[in-house]
C-alpha cells in the first residue's frame, strides 16, 4: 500500500492526528488512517492496539466539532504478522470541521489534497458554513419532551453497555438547546413511527395479502422485528439433482440484512416517511426515502464511499452491533447482486431482489370433475389461493363472509376465487347452503 487521497499511514498516535482527521470529514470521500504503518508502507505495528483505540475515539469526540460520533470507525487488524489500527472516516454533513480549542479558523480547519491534510481557505470555510446541513434529525426539536428509554437500555445492556444518567448527551439525543431531538424520539419507548412489511400475491400491488407494521415503539426494536419477519420470509427453496440435495435461501441472507440495516438507518426521517418493505411473488423491494447524500454520486456509493445521512443513528447501531464498519453495507450486497437492482429516484433510493424462484410454495391443481374439462389447468396458484384452500381445508364448514374476514378481503373475491375451483374441480360444495361443507380436491 501506498498514501493517496484516501490513506494516510501513521507509525504511532500523534499529537496532532486530529488534523488528518478532519481533513477526511472536510472531503467528500472521507479516507482510512493506518497506524503502526510508516510513511514508506513497512508495518512496523502498534503496542497495546486496545488501549490506542480508546484514545483514539476519546480524542475525536472532544477535539473535533461539529461531533463526527458516528462518522468513524476504529479497527483492530493484523498486517505482516504485527497488530495496526485502521480508523475508518466518513465525509461528514456538517462540514466545515474543525478543532475545538481554536474555533471555525484556517488554523483549525483542514482539507485532504492529494495525500496531505492542508490548511482550508477561509472563502471556503464560509461557503461551507453557508450549505451546512440544518435539517439533520439531530437538530430537529422532538414535539414530545416526555419520552423513556427503557428499551434501549436494555439493548444496550444485552451488550454489556450500561447507559449512565448522561447517556441523552452522549447519545447526542439532545439539540444544542438542551431539547431532546427527533433521533431521541425515534429512539423512545413510544413513538409515531411504524415501519410497513407488506406482501402481495402476484408481481404488482393489486392484491394485498399481508400488510404488518412493525413500530410505535424504539427503532430499535422495529428493526429487530423487521428483520425477523423478513428472515421467516425468507424460506429455503431446495433442488435436487442426480448428484446432490441443494438447499438455498429465497434471498442471500447476509444482502438482505445488510439492504434492511441500510434503509433504516439511511432513511431520511425529515420527512417523517419511514422506509418500507414489500414481498412479491418473485421479488422483495425495500425502499428508502431520500435520494444520495449530497456529495456522494453513484459510482461512490457503490464503491462503499459513506456520508451517513443519520450519524446518531449510525452510532446507536454500530454499539449494538447492527452494523459492522462505515461503507461495509453496499459492497457487501453487491457481491451476491448487482448494481441494477438499486434505483435512485429525486426522493426515494428503492433495492429490488428477485427470488431464486417463486417466492409463494405453489399448490398443482389436481384432477377435475365431470363439471370441468378433464384436465389438470397445469397453472400455478397464487398466494390467495393457497389461503383459501388452507382455510378450507382446515375448516370445511367456514361461509363466504368468514373466509373473507379471515383472508382480508371483500366477499365478491371470495365468490370468484371459489367458482373459479369449483369451474377446475378443485372444489366442490357437500350438503346445503346452511348444514353444508366444503371438499377440497387437490393433489
Amino acid at each position: 500500500m501506498t498514501e493517496t487521497n484516501r490513506i494516510e499511514f501513521k507509525q504511532e498516535l500523534t499529537d496532532n492526528f486530529e488534523k488528518e482527521v478532519i481533513a477526511f470529514l472536510n472531503y467528500r470521500e472521507g479516507g482510512i488512517i493506518y497506524f503502526g504503518i510508516d510513511k514508506n508502507g513497512k508495518t512496523i505495528g502498534i503496542k497495546d492496539p486496545d488501549s490506542i483505540q480508546l484514545k483514539i475515539k476519546d480524542r475525536l469526540k472532544n477535539n473535533i466539532q461539529p461531533s463526527c460520533l458516528g462518522l468513524f470507525d476504529v479497527i483492530c487488524e493484523q498486517r505482516d504478522g504485527l497488530d495496526i489500527i485502521k480508523l475508518i472516516v466518513a465525509s461528514g454533513s456538517e462540514k466545515p470541521y474543525y478543532i475545538r480549542k481554536y474555533g471555525m479558523t484556517e488554523k483549525s480547519c483542514f482539507i485532504r489534497i492529494g495525500s496531505a491534510a492542508e490548511p482550508m481557505p477561509i472563502t471556503m470555510i464560509e461557503d461551507l458554513f453557508s450549505k451546512r446541513t440544518r435539517n439533520s434529525i439531530g437538530k430537529m426539536v422532538s414535539q414530545y419532551q416526555d419520552l423513556t428509554f427503557e428499551q434501549l437500555k436494555i439493548y444496550y445492556e444485552a451488550k454489556g453497555l450500561k447507559l449512565t444518567e448522561k447517556f441523552a448527551k452522549n447519545l447526542e439525543l439532545l439539540t444544542s438547546g438542551g431539547k431532546l431531538n427527533y433521533v431521541a424520539y425515534l429512539m423512545a419507548d413510544e413513538n409515531g413511527t411504524s415501519i410497513k412489511v407488506a406482501k402481495y400475491s402476484g408481481t404488482d400491488r393489486v392484491n394485498l395479502i399481508e400488510s404488518n407494521e412493525y413500530g410505535y415503539c424504539s427503532l430499535i426494536k422495529s428493526t429487530k422485528q423487521v428483520l425477523d419477519k423478513i428472515e421467516l420470509e425468507n424460506r429455503t427453496a431446495t433442488k435436487i439433482t442426480s448428484k446432490e440435495r441443494l438447499d438455498s435461501r429465497l434471498w442471500d441472507s447476509i444482502a438482505i440484512r445488510e439492504a434492511v440495516i441500510n434503509a433504516i438507518v439511511h432513511n431520511d426521517y425529515s420527512r417523517e416517511v419511514p422506509p418500507k418493505f414489500e414481498i412479491f411473488s418473485d421479488r422483495i423491494e425495500i425502499t428508502s426515502t431520500g435520494s444520495l447524500p449530497e456529495g456522494v454520486d453513484r459510482e461512490e456509493f457503490f464503491e462503499g464511499f459513506s456520508i451517513p445521512r443519520n450519524k446518531e443513528l449510525m452510532r446507536i447501531y454500530k454499539d449494538l452491533e447492527m452494523v459492522e464498519h462505515l461503507g461495509s453495507g453496499i459492497p457487501r450486497i453487491l457481491q451476491t447482486y448487482s448494481k441494477d437492482c438499486f434505483k435512485f429516484s429525486t426522493n426515494f433510493i428503492r433495492m429490488t431482489f428477485p427470488s431464486i424462484e417463486p417466492v409463494y410454495e405453489n399448490i398443482s391443481s389436481g384432477k377435475s370433475s365431470g363439471k370441468s374439462s378433464g384436465k389438470s389447468s397445469g397453472k400455478n396458484i397464487e398466494i390467495l389461493d393457497i389461503l383459501l384452500l388452507k382455510l378450507l381445508k382446515s375448516n370445511p364448514e367456514l361461509t363466504i363472509p368468514e373466509l373473507a374476514k379471515e383472508m382480508k378481503i371483500g366477499t365478491r373475491a371470495v365468490e370468484k376465487q371459489i367458482a373459479n375451483f369449483r369451474e377446475k374441480g378443485l372444489l366442490e360444495r357437500k350438503g346445503g347452503r346452511k348444514n353444508g361443507f366444503w371438499e377440497v380436491k387437490t393433489q
